[in-house]
């Protein structure tokens, strides 16, 4: 009887089985059909008279990656939501007759300064076509101003508010907090200005740090307030007075400094532009969201056959794979690899937005950079950040570009390990080991950090600090003394890096792509977007849209705290499993 009842068992868990296999089939072929199938269905018809909505709630990275899933090849995609799609898109609605201006109504983001200025400039060529930017927002912060301020015609709520004073970066220091705490931060360092560990040292900034800090606030502010000057045809002296006093907290003071153009309602703002667009004003005028426009525009056929490769490198560097947000050496080097062998590739184009991290995995993509540009030339082409870590895996092109507000350099390494000893001994626990050899012992968190491993530990930093310096050098053709002379950990705008020698010239992505493509000899070309991610079918499951259940856990998390304190947990959680040495920018920078 119990056999019967074994075999019985087994026979429906197995029907279940098969039952759930074939409804899961089933859902992937239906989504892949209606994704795949319907990919034309659905690109939004773009009307005659139209407008385009800048909304970038969604956008946050250069590129929003292309993703690979195993076995299941119909679900294969590259998503058109990063900013690089976003300016294409502006490029293509300069010249499509169609689109008659962009509106940017509350333009809240979460792109980086250095997104901002290029998506700025683009605004800025597109105005050239004589078609129309305006701008409307309950409030604007700071750095929305700064994007907004390219507008032919700004407008603020009555009640809004307006920030405009200036930049700040806020250090928090933690050496109290250990004494208190008794746990502790093992420190070992190379550069006076590597001040990523300075806050487990220190109580206050030292002069060097507030020497570094002060000079980037100044160098980025110079291309701000430059920027919003002749935007709004306001002298520096002005504008640098009216942020000194706050002169245009309030819509009627913003206003009068001429910041603004109108103090108005958003009904008032859309009965503007339906009067430039000649609409009756009981009437909608058409608009297309930007992120709809961006795959609209994309349909266009491409009768290009050389291509000049653009590879994306953004997030901190670490072993492995990689992904979206994370550079890892593996998909780096499928990427190069297969960019060299692409013989319709003519060049490459790395696209960096990093604040480093690795110091091994920076060098072993060194290493593909310097493989690879001995069969095609390679131009770097820098994002928000391209520091530590991020200029190591930069130095070595052909020519790089740097946005003003680009933060790079920060040559220096440090490695730093918790220690729990005075913790565990006030709470009554006591450690010692026993070792066959002088150093066979790991270090552990639960005793004190021996002076004969302090010193190999540091012997290693001084190694990859010298080979990060030679790197450079070969890389920029300067001596190691030159590098080390503006090294030293020390982080530097893209303007100020340009007059010492760590940049070639101040450009965009665009800009970069044009000079590669001079490099590799052609003038007839489009660009070919790396790396590629390969995913599994619970990853695509996890994303289907309405699907509460086929959250990630990350997606959760985010919706609980908000993205922006998600960045900082995240950063927090990358912090803790940082392994080895790192070549890690030493603070992070933000208009807000």
């Amino acid at each position: 009887m119990q056999f019967l009842k074994n075999v019985l068992s087994t026979v429906v868990g197995l029907f279940l089985f098969c039952f759930l296999f074939f409804f899961l089939v089933l859902i992937v072929g239906v989504v892949a059909a209606v994704s795949g199938g319907g990919k034309d269905k659905n690109v939004v018809e773009v009307k005659d008279n139209s407008v385009i909505e800048l909304n970038l709630d969604g956008v946050t990275n250069d590129y929003a990656g292309s993703f690979v899933y195993k076995d299941f090849a119909m679900l294969n995609d590259e998503p058109k939501e990063g900013l690089t799609d976003v300016l294409n898109a502006i490029d293509a609605a300069k010249k499509d007759d169609r689109i008659k201006g962009i509106t940017i109504t509350n333009g809240h983001n979460m792109l980086g300064l250095a997104q901002s200025k290029a998506l700025r400039d683009k605004l800025e060529d597109f105005k050239t076509s004589n078609k129309f930017v305006v701008a409307y927002s309950d409030t604007y912060t700071q750095a929305e101003y700064y994007l907004n301020s390219v507008a032919d015609t700004i407008y603020l709520n009555p009640v809004g508010d307006f920030e405009l004073k200036g930049l700040s970066s806020e250090v928090m220091f933690y050496k109290d907090l250990q004494e208190k705490t008794g746990i502790t931060m093992e420190v070992i360092r190379h550069g006076k200005y590597k001040s990523a560990v300075e806050p487990f040292l220190a109580n206050e900034m030292s002069p060097a740090n507030r020497e570094q800090i002060t000079q980037l606030l100044n160098s980025v502010w110079s291309t701000v307030s430059t920027d919003i000057s002749k935007s709004r045809n306001i002298s520096l002296d002005s504008l640098n007075s009216i942020v000194n006093r706050l002169g245009a907290r309030t819509p009627d003071m913003a206003k009068a400094t001429k910041l603004i153009d109108k103090v108005a309602y958003e009904d008032e703002y859309h009965n503007g532009i339906k009067k430039a667009l000649k609409v009756k004003k009981d009437e909608d005028y058409n608009t297309v969201d930007i992120l709809d426009y961006v795959k609209a525009s994309s349909q266009a056929i491409d009768i290009a056959t050389d291509r000049v490769a653009i590879i994306y490198a953004q997030g901190e560097i670490s072993g492995g794979e990689g992904d979206l947000n994370i550079i890892g050496e593996g998909a780096l080097r499928k990427a190069f690899k297969e960019a060299v062998e692409d013989e319709d590739v003519k060049s490459i184009v790395l696209r960096v937005d990093s604040p480093g991290g690795s110091a091994l995995t920076s060098e072993l993509i060194w290493r593909e950079i310097e493989l690879a540009k001995k069969k095609k030339p390679i131009v770097v082409s820098m994002g928000n950040y391209a520091a530590s870590g991020g200029y190591y895996i930069s130095c070595n092109a052909s020519r790089i570009f740097a946005e003003p507000t680009t933060i790079t350099g920060s040559i220096g390494v440090f490695g730093m390990l918790p220690n729990f000893t005075k913790l565990s001994n006030n709470i009554g626990i006591h450690t010692e080991a026993v070792s066959t050899h002088n150093n066979s012992g790991q270090y552990s968190v639960f005793m004190p950090l021996k002076d004969d491993t302090r010193q190999i530990i540091q012997q290693g930093v001084e190694q990859v600090y010298t080979t990060f310096v030679n790197r450079v050098a070969k890389g920029r053709k300067m001596t190691p003394a030159a590098v080390d002379s503006i090294a030293q950990g020390r982080v530097w705008t893209g303007t100020d890096a340009l007059k010492n020698g760590l940049v070639d010239e101040i450009g965009g992505l665009d800009d970069a792509v044009k000079y590669a493509a001079k490099l590799g000899k052609t003038t007839n070309y489009s660009t070919k977007n790396f790396p590629e991610f390969e995913r599994d079918i619970d990853k695509y499951l996890s994303n289907l849209a309405g699907l509460p259940f086929a959250k990630t856990k990350e997606e959760f998390i985010k919706e609980e705290v908000g993205a922006e304190n998600y960045q900082m947990i995240e950063r927090i959680r990358r912090v803790t499993q940082q392994k080895g040495v790192q070549a890690v920018m030493p603070f992070e920078i933000s208009i807000r």
